[in-house]
């Protein structure tokens, strides 16, 4: 019988699950979009408009459309479920939730579901603003040693700046809440069925979203004080549970989720991990140096190094945070995808085929116009949500390809803007080497179904760059990644594997020479230096305005 892992990953809109088996063969898979999808203007049921800033969810939506998704795959396969050993499990992050100690969210209850701060708050969601501020403020003042891991920023879309926006905008809704956990932690939890003191937290989660290390935990009391009283009792007393990382057995799953995933009772279960996460060992990246794009409707870039740096603007550097024995650099860019979708809605075009052909004739710059894609805030190196995107330069010849260009390109820059900061701790404008400050990146791999419905996109960003990028053949890449983890939880007793990158090499690493590689063209890579300087100036001049 073959041995089939089983990776559920949980998008911004929809759930994946996919059954690869132990040597890198997708052999079923299926998508199962959420009934609600993201709640952005009004609570299901409901006509008053949510506040501005607002990105809520749906929970009955992530276990019924696992389960359709999950059933939907083992169809496709051709499988009865019994092949399965393991199963691993992404989610957006953070994306978090307050529930009842029986694991029940606060939503699902009646008294509760029309108060929009008991739903979930999607990863998006960015109504802490203010919260984040004020705690970034305090660590800064206080010299906070956690900080320093995160760029010197607390991110609004993390756990504590969402949780403290609960305990100040709606008082009994937080009261209520016995329990405060990430929702891939929820789900994980739902899964096995365990008691809430001994639910499973991963260590990825809150290591990259809620300032927790294994050698200091969570920020302390003393720190959580001084921001608030509340959500010192709140850290203290309602996130019961264990740490442990993802590819470790969280538990087993339930007799009844079995029944509703079409599976059997006891399959191991791991650790969740961040869905972007996920990706390095889908792609098979388990060495240091390799740059992971995950390019999706935003973009997360993951990179392993050998050593520890405190690097400013870096959204997180966690020990083991990705791959074990190797330190996880997280950076990223709040709209990609989105910025697409929004200048496609914006132009009334139905995809960007016909515009892509017509952008790539233009020469870089895109005839004078330069854009800042700022449309969804600034994560990586600002770290700031409230700074927004613009266009300059426009005149009466400009036309909707001299957008598009303009747009792909500002992505690419920020992408560059990331790795000058990671090879050399700063922003140095040279996109070559490493400075002695900073960490190697000698290899980029695009993963996610952007690069692959769009190679413009590639093709501008290797460009930029001035590198050549692989394109990874699956569409999938944090699905793979997931069903990687799965494999691992389920033991080397059941598997051949006995490492994260044992496995990650066997089933999802591309041999040299079938590698699909996107490369620089010369020309305009020289054409790129200066055109990047102007958006830097376009940056700078932008940012201060806001400030």
């Amino acid at each position: 019988m073959s041995i089939i892992a089983l990776g559920l990953d949980f998008g911004t809109e929809s759930v994946r699950a996919i059954l690869v088996d132990s040597e890198g063969c997708e052999v079923g898979s299926a998508v199962s979009s959420f009934e609600h999808g993201q709640i952005l203007d009004a609570l299901p049921g409901s006509e008053e408009p949510l506040p501005e800033r607002y990105a809520l969810q749906c929970p009955a939506d992530w276990i019924e459309s696992a389960a359709v998704a999950t059933k939907d795959a083992l169809a496709s396969a051709g499988l009865s479920g019994d092949e399965v050993v393991g199963i691993g499990v992404d989610f957006t992050s953070c994306t978090m939730l307050p529930t009842k100690r029986d694991g029940t969210p606060l939503c699902e209850l009646e008294e509760w579901k029309s108060r929009p701060l008991a739903w979930p708050k999607l990863w998006k969601h960015h109504g802490a603003l203010e919260q984040a501020d004020r705690m970034t403020t305090i660590a800064k003042e206080r010299g906070e040693s956690f900080l320093k891991r995160y760029g010197g920023v607390i991110g609004l879309e993390w756990f504590f700046p969402k949780m403290l926006e609960t305990i100040e905008g709606d008082r009994d809704v937080a009261e209520a809440a016995e329990v405060w956990l990430e929702a891939g932690d929820w789900f994980v939890w739902q899964l096995v069925g365990s008691h809430c003191d001994q639910l499973v937290r991963s260590t990825c989660q809150a290591g990259y979203k809620a300032m927790w290390s294994a050698e200091e935990g969570y920020p302390s009391q003393d720190y959580f004080q001084a921001v608030h009283p509340k959500l010192a009792e709140a850290v203290a007393n309602r996130m019961p549970g264990e740490m442990r990382s993802p590819g470790q057995v969280a538990g087993h799953l339930s007799k009844q989720m079995a029944t509703r995933f079409g599976l059997p009772a006891g399959v191991p279960v791991s650790a969740a991990i961040i869905d972007a996460h996920a990706g390095v060992p889908g792609v098979g990246a388990a060495e240091p140096g390799t740059l992971v794009m995950v390019l999706g409707t935003s973009s997360c870039h993951m990179l392993n190094a050998t050593k520890m740096m405190d690097i400013p603007g870096v959204a997180g550097v966690v020990e083991g945070g990705i791959l074990p024995g190797l330190f996880g650099y997280e950076t990223g860019q709040a709209a990609v995808g989105d910025a697409f979708a929004w200048l496609l809605k914006l132009l009334n075009r139905d995809s960007f085929d016909d515009l892509a052909k017509e952008a790539m004739k233009l020469p870089p710059g895109a005839e004078g116009v330069t854009c800042l894609d700022w449309l969804n805030g600034c994560r990586t190196p600002l770290m700031d949500g409230a700074v927004r995107g613009a266009f300059t330069g426009l005149g009466m010849q400009h036309g909707p390809a001299h957008l598009y260009l303009a747009l792909m390109e500002a992505s690419a820059f920020g992408v560059r803007w990331i790795v000058e900061l990671l090879r050399h701790g700063s922003a140095d404008r040279s996109p070559s080497g490493a400075g002695e400050s900073g960490v190697p990146i000698d290899r980029l791999i695009a993963t996610g179904g952007l690069p692959h419905h769009n190679r413009a996109f590639v093709e501008v960003y290797a460009d930029v760059l001035g590198m050549p990028i692989e394109i990874h053949p699956s569409t999938q890449g944090p699905a793979v990644g997931a069903a990687v983890l799965g494999m691992v939880a389920a033991g080397p007793e059941k598997t051949p594997f006995s490492s994260i990158a044992d496995a990650a090499s066997a089933m999802a690493a591309v041999p040299g020479d079938q590698r699909n590689l996107i490369m620089p063209r010369p020309e305009r890579t020289r054409a790129y230096e200066s055109l990047y300087d102007r958006y830097r100036q376009l940056a700078d001049a932008v940012a201060q305005q806001q400030i």
